[in-house]
């Protein structure tokens, strides 16, 4: 499936639920202790994140989307640390403090990588009325004044959600997409939500075990009916996700999808939930539909789950991403493609190597050219002139091979990444648009001579020319077959 990412700056996003403070302990581990036969890690950092419902709230501002977050802490030092840290993010925090209660923190000891131990501090907010009385009417108020374009309740059992009927009555009412993370084993409360993202074992608790992809989606569906949800969204670990959809969010005639796992490497899962409803609800938030939303959640999971920890996703990321799986990270591209992945690139610290040329017949002294340029850089854009431009440039009869075949031998080479073409006479155009980091051009130029030079120079990039090998020339190739063709006439 197709995934076209939107604009995430215009999709406001409340999440409400509980917060909690992941903490992280790390040091070497030299010896075994003598008082038992545990390791001893002498602890050098500590690494304050943002957990639950703050997980999914940085998950969704760090993809450029204007979150607010609502919820309960206690007044501690932990609490302190959560709003630090959310608001250096960007998250908009509208965070009770409870004095009777701490907040919930869970520290992990890390060594060498790896999680020795998970200690958690805390205790249940059920019951605590006098603090969740007024989440409603709070956020009710923001809701009131038309900022949010989805709700999402990230509910970890720990009472901050006491009311989640009542939530997705409010959300209903304001005509705003509400998601679910669910726990426990009722999810009658949850009845009337737009989707809900069980994992597997969550649903089999709920279902019975699902021996077969037609006991899942049977009973999936029948569930998605009894709970009156417009969709269902069955998270399979390795056996990626499952999507049933209503009749309002069908597409076409098609109401269930599978996708696949995209993880390379599971390294951490923990946060994963948390990365998959936070896409999901940024991506339907800025109008996607509701596959293609997921298709971009199941993407998003597949990076998070190579990190350690809690962790989220940038938009960076996860375009690179979703460009890998739908095959455009290499080969013949449209400028708006390019200028995506170039972006990307050098958001990553890849140095971007720019050339252009006719490039009407390919020889043994282009191959040699362009692996020369390829060496001055991580990436190397070819800009090829299209047939009118080759045209204006060589003369009629010119080029000999049009533009598409062109683009698609060049785009088979190993140390081309991608092609593109251009219409104007000099592609001054788009190395404005690139900016690349090294313009490269072949032949007996002076670097002053090299159009684009006083542009690249201008922002601190640089100019190489560099000769052709070998002597060869198109032109000289064309003229001896032409002279041949005329001796035999």
């Amino acid at each position: 499936m197709q995934v076209t990412l939107p604009r995430f700056d215009k999709a406001r996003v409340i999440v409400v639920g509980d917060v909690m403070l992941d903490r992280y302990w790390h040091g070497a581990t030299k010896r075994i202790s003598p008082e038992a036969p545990v390791p001893v890690v002498r602890v050098n950092s500590v690494d304050d994140r943002p957990g639950g419902a703050g997980n999914v709230a940085l998950n969704i501002t760090s993809l450029g989307a204007p979150v607010w977050l609502f919820g309960t802490t206690g007044e501690d030092e932990a609490a302190d640390s959560l709003n630090t840290s959310l608001a250096a993010a960007g998250v908009s925090c509208d965070l009770a403090r409870n004095p009777n209660l701490p907040t919930i923190t869970k520290l992990r000891v890390i060594s060498q990588q790896q999680q020795l131990i998970r200690l958690d501090f805390e205790e249940t907010y059920t019951g605590q009325q006098s603090v969740n009385d007024d989440l409603t009417q709070r956020i009710e108020a923001h809701l009131r004044t038309g900022q949010a374009d989805c709700i999402v309740l990230s509910d970890y059992g720990k009472g901050t959600l006491n009311d989640i009927p009542g939530l997705i009555r409010l959300a209903k009412k304001y005509n705003v997409p509400v998601l679910a993370d669910p726990k426990g084993n009722d999810f009658e409360k949850y009845r009337g939500a737009t989707l809900i993202t069980p994992n597997l074992n969550e649903f089999e608790a709920i279902v019975g075990h699902c021996p077969t992809e037609h006991d899942l989606i049977e009973r999936g569906e029948k569930l998605r009916q009894h709970l009156e949800l417009d969709a269902l969204l069955i998270t399979r670990s390795e056996h990626g996700m499952t999507l049933l959809c209503g009749e309002k969010l069908r597409t076409g005639e098609q109401t269930t999808f599978h996708f696949p796992t995209r993880a390379r490497e599971v390294f951490d899962v923990t946060g994963a939930g948390d990365t998959v409803i936070s896409t999901l609800a940024a991506g339907l938030a800025a109008g996607m539909p509701i596959a293609q939303a997921t298709a971009m959640a199941n993407i998003a999971a597949g990076i998070v789950i190579g990190k350690l920890g809690t962790a989220t996703v940038s938009m960076p990321e996860l375009r690179r991403a979703v460009n890998m799986v739908q095959g455009v990270e290499r080969g013949v591209m449209t400028r708006e493609q390019l200028a995506t992945v170039v972006a990307d690139a050098k958001a990553h610290g890849e140095r971007i190597v720019f050339t252009n040329g006719c490039f009407d017949i390919l020889h043994a002294g282009h191959v040699g050219y362009l692996e020369q340029a390829r060496k001055l850089g991580d990436r190397l854009v070819l800009a090829i002139n299209d047939d009118a431009s080759v045209t204006r440039l060589k003369g009629e009869g010119r080029p000999i091979n049009p533009v598409e075949r062109r683009m698609a031998v060049l785009a088979g080479l190993g140390a081309v990444d991608w092609v593109t073409s251009f219409h104007e006479d000099t592609p001054e155009t788009l190395l404005e648009l690139l900016k690349p980091d090294v313009l490269v051009k072949g032949g007996d130029y002076t670097i002053e001579e090299v159009v684009g030079a006083n542009l690249i120079h201008g922002y601190g990039g640089e100019v190489a020319v560099l000769e052709f090998l070998d002597n060869c020339s198109t032109t000289a190739i064309v003229h001896k077959i032409r002279s041949k063709e005329a001796v035999s006439e």
